[in-house]
């Protein structure tokens, strides 16, 4: 028997004569003992997620006609309409809401004090009652919200669909890069199958990355419970993790239909679809600190011509790039030794470069995953 339901949940008004709507595939036991939740598109602009997300629905068809959907997993394709509608000069502007510029994978719920209040003196040291018990109590802290806005209307909604959730995946990507994860840090090693079997190059841990991305609003409820419960089992009930997808232009069908296929093996041998997943790849990429990531800036004006690709290693001090100004370097002529080089602040893995070519002071244009915390990071280790 088919298992699919799909739902339309429509966002409020925002203006005259509009209303956006988010469409969720629902596959398996509607009330099941697990669930995963997978989304694209929460920044409306990165492409290649779209194309993840649709063919391993496709994959999922073809398990459900078979009967193979052994627990729930929802999928919702394109989880950001409000984004996919702010065009600018022929391209998608998605990564803000133009309402506030507000990040729309920024502020999302963080439930950790609200939970704790309700389940003071309720908890048991059976660590499945707790489970419930906190889930239960985050379904009703969220069916009691009333969102103002329209984007607060969609992470709400959003958050609806995964915070009772065993694995969230927010597929995402960033400019030019190697596949990477950003996930929290008790969640790792236990999530090294989802980075053995996609292939991650770079695996970025934390236990707060500052301003509430989705996928921490998922997960780090659990391990800040558990730390404010000591006494009872609490376990990180929850594998929350970002999927940065490579680059905004790797949207090739062969590589989309193989990560696709890859997050069908690792649900698949998470016991959410039958058959064999067969030989867990070799993990290729290790966990380092998010605090480590060096996120390199300009220091000058001009044109960026990078002189190493992403996936190399690199040592600190090692050249990355080099910024040109085609006016005063012209000026100067070609036996001019004043030149502008961009370098590693740490050595590291060198994952991931700005697709735009022009540079300014301060603006960030590579980014470099170290082993050890930097210095001065702050509490807020995500780019804007």
């Amino acid at each position: 028997m088919k298992t699919l339901r799909v739902e339309h949940h429509t966002l409020p008004k925002a203006s005259i004569g509009s209303k956006k709507s988010l469409v969720s595939l629902h596959f398996g036991p509607e009330n099941s003992n697990h669930k995963t939740y997978i989304q694209a598109g929460l920044h409306a602009d990165e492409a290649p997620g779209y194309l993840v997300a649709h063919k391993l629905i496709e994959l999922l068809r073809a398990a459900d006609d078979k009967g193979e959907i052994l627990e729930e997993i929802i999928v919702v394709p394109a989880a950001n309409p409000i984004g996919l509608s702010q065009w600018d000069t022929d391209s998608i502007r998605g990564r803000y809401d133009r309402s506030d510029q507000v990040n729309f994978n920024r502020h999302h719920e963080d439930l950790t004090t609200e939970i704790a209040e309700r389940i003071e003196g309720k908890l048991t040291q059976n660590s499945n009652e707790n489970v419930q018990l906190i889930r239960n109590c985050s379904r009703e802290i969220l069916a009691a919200r009333v969102p103002q806005t329209e984007a607060d209307y969609l992470k709400n909604c959003l958050i609806k669909l995964s915070h009772d959730a065993d694995i969230v995946l927010d597929l995402h990507c960033d400019h030019q890069a190697l596949l990477h994860i950003y996930v929290g840090t008790p969640l790792w090693p236990a999530c090294s199958d989802l980075a053995a079997q996609l292939g991650v190059g770079v695996n970025l841990l934390a236990e707060d990355s500052g301003d509430v991305p989705f996928d921490e609003a998922n997960s780090k409820i659990w391990w800040e419970l558990a730390d404010k419960f000591p006494e009872f089992p609490i376990p990180p009930a929850c594998l929350a993790a970002t999927v940065e997808l490579r680059g905004v232009l790797d949207t090739d069908r062969e590589q989309t239909e193989q990560d696709a296929a890859n997050l069908f093996l690792f649900l698949q041998r998470r016991g959410f679809i039958a058959g064999d997943a067969g030989a867990m790849p070799e993990l290729i990429g290790e966990a380092t600190p998010l605090e480590g990531v060096h996120y390199i800036k300009a220091d000058a004006a001009g044109i960026i011509t990078f002189l190493i690709t992403p996936g190399t290693w690199v040592e600190k001090g090692d050249i990355l790039a080099e910024i040109i100004d085609p006016i005063e370097d012209s000026l100067t002529g070609p036996e001019h030794t004043d030149r502008t080089y961009v370098t590693s602040g740490t050595t590291g893995m060198f994952f991931a470069r700005s697709v735009d070519r022009f540079a300014r002071p301060g603006k960030i244009i590579a980014k470099v995953a170290g082993k050890e915390p930097l210095v001065g990071k702050g509490e807020k280790l995500l780019t804007s």
